[in-house]
């Protein structure tokens, strides 16, 4: 039985999602000490967490069985991506759930910052009286900059351009024509600090955007800034930050991530220009219960073995292309996983073609896919689609790509080619009804539809009684055969004969299929 473990505390709809599954234990320790945790994690397939407890090398090599980390939230950057992908764990979020919740809290405070609202509140329950001391701005026609336009950047620029804002932004990784449906006009680094009378960042934290806004960046503002942050606590240095506020160049600042978190007390959590909110971005009910439930679904995706739209250390599927892609991994895993059972000789060349509608968009993922398949029956390491891309480079694999249409049956098709001494091994399939139909191997055509742990692949001169002498065989060890389909080129010439089994033969049973006259090669795939 698969066992999760929650650590941070997440949406009731996310656990009540969990707990339907009656055949998945869903354990909540919250809070749980570095060492606890590291006791404890050997016994679970899944880590749930949130931005409270960091995911370290440590903890990862501790977890055993460890399958899926989910982050209920966007931001990853409390867990060591690295040793994740290196012992096979995929890291999953839920990107989506906080967006609007984000953009609306970045919003709030934008507001709040233009209108002095919480140090007016402050001063009048403290009994004072003074007006003339919290003077604000309109944010109407002010030009309103935007450092990162993803998801939650495009939504603040949406509801910026209703508050009859300028809206700049800058991103090198979103396309123009994204930019232009939004309204947006994207511009230059430097244009951004010098024309922007507020300006929110909403980028990951990474090596490169870490203090993306120091000194020297600070000493290029347009005097009289506001600058707000909902994304992640580092991508500001504080200390420029009190310099900049100190000698009047920055006119405010709205800060709700910090790092660490919490804060240690601060000459800028106290400074009187300073609006401060304990990482509230995300903390409506709303996105509370909209997190928890994606994460949840991301995790138990990975735990049934499925491709989770989410796991950021993976290859990366745009949510257009997930319906499309998401069935043929599995195509493309199932076509490697018999194309390597099937070699004989020396693994030499390996050539993945995708052809048709896969054809046309990222194929990182197939990719991913058919080293599971070609990866897995070969390998003592656990493999999946984290770290497939990573075990085929320290084994030297060589691996050419190739696209192209289908034909014409076919809406797609994913091959994988494999060359050994003297020869290759070509096994072709798509997807149809839910389930992975294997349509070439070798030079012959069929429709073999996989649904049986088990297949016998028999290559041999066509002939009548060959598949009464299999199927008598199988019978007389108890073998149940589940399928049985051929594929040839012309009557009685060369055919291959896939035979679906509900377990495998022994050895026994298949010496004496060899045996059989016009038979030519037995092998036995398990799936």
């Amino acid at each position: 039985m698969p066992k999760i473990l929650i650590v941070d505390p997440i949406g009731q709809p996310g656990l009540d999602l969990l707990r339907q599954h009656s055949d998945i234990q869903v354990d909540v320790r919250p809070r749980l000490p570095k060492e606890e945790l590291m006791a404890a994690i050997a016994g679970y397939d899944a880590l749930i967490v949130r931005s409270e407890t960091r995911v370290t090398a440590e903890i990862l090599e501790a977890g055993q069985a460890l399958q899926v980390v989910g982050r209920a939230g966007v931001g990853v950057d409390n867990i060591d991506l690295e040793a994740a992908t290196r012992l096979g764990v995929a890291v999953v979020n839920a990107p989506t759930g906080n967006i609007i919740a984000a953009a609306e809290h970045t919003i709030a405070v934008l507001m709040a910052l233009a209108r002095n609202v919480p140090q007016a509140d402050a001063s009048l329950k403290r009994g004072e009286w003074r007006r003339a001391d919290f003077m604000g701005v309109e944010v109407r026609d002010k030009t309103l900059g935007i450092i990162g336009l993803g998801r939650v950047g495009g939504q603040v620029a949406r509801r910026a351009r209703g508050l009859d804002m300028r809206v700049l932004a800058y991103d090198p990784f979103v396309a123009p024509e994204r930019a232009a449906h939004l309204n947006v006009e994207m511009v230059p680094f430097a244009q951004i600090l010098s024309e922007s009378d507020f300006l929110t960042i909403h980028t990951p934290l990474t090596d490169t955007t870490r203090s993306l806004l120091g000194a020297e960046e600070l000493a290029q503002v347009k005097p009289g800034i506001r600058i707000i942050n909902v994304a992640r606590g580092g991508l500001i240095e504080d200390e420029a930050l009190l310099a900049a506020l100190e000698d009047g160049r920055v006119a405010g600042a709205a800060l709700d991530v910090f790092d660490p978190e919490p804060p240690p007390a601060s000459p800028l959590l106290l400074h009187p220009r300073v609006i401060v909110t304990p990482h509230l971005g995300a903390s409506t009910i709303e996105a509370q219960a909209d997190v928890a439930r994606e994460v949840a679904e991301q995790v138990l995706a990975v735990l049934r073995g499925q491709p989770a739209q989410y796991t950021v250390n993976a290859p990366f599927i745009a949510s257009e292309e997930h319906a499309l892609v998401a069935p043929y991994l599995q195509v493309a895993a199932d076509v490697g996983r018999i194309a390597i059972q099937l070699l004989e000789g020396q693994l030499g060349s390996i050539t993945l073609r995708y052809q048709g509608e896969i054809a046309e968009g990222d194929t990182r993922g197939l990719r991913a896919g058919a080293l599971v398949g070609l990866l897995e029956p070969i390998s003592d390491e656990r493999v999946n689609l984290v770290n497939a891309t990573l075990l085929a480079e320290q084994r030297g694999m060589q691996i050419k790509e190739e696209t192209s249409p289908a034909p014409e049956e076919y809406p797609s098709l994913v091959t994988v080619e494999l060359g050994e001494d003297g020869g290759s091994v070509l096994v072709s399939g798509t997807h149809a009804r839910g389930r992975t139909h294997i349509v070439r191997i070798r030079d012959n055509w069929m429709d073999a539809v996989l649904e049986s742990p088990c297949l016998l692949v028999v290559d041999n001169n066509d002939s009548p009684g060959l598949i009464g002498a299999v199927g008598s065989i199988a019978g007389e060890y108890d073998i149940n055969i589940s399928s049985m389909t051929v594929g040839r080129l012309e009557p009685r010439g060369h055919a291959t004969m896939v035979v679906g089994l509900d377990e495998p033969l022994p050895e026994e049973a298949l010496a004496r299929i060899r045996a059989v006259p016009r038979i030519l090669g037995v092998r036995l795939v398990r799936l």
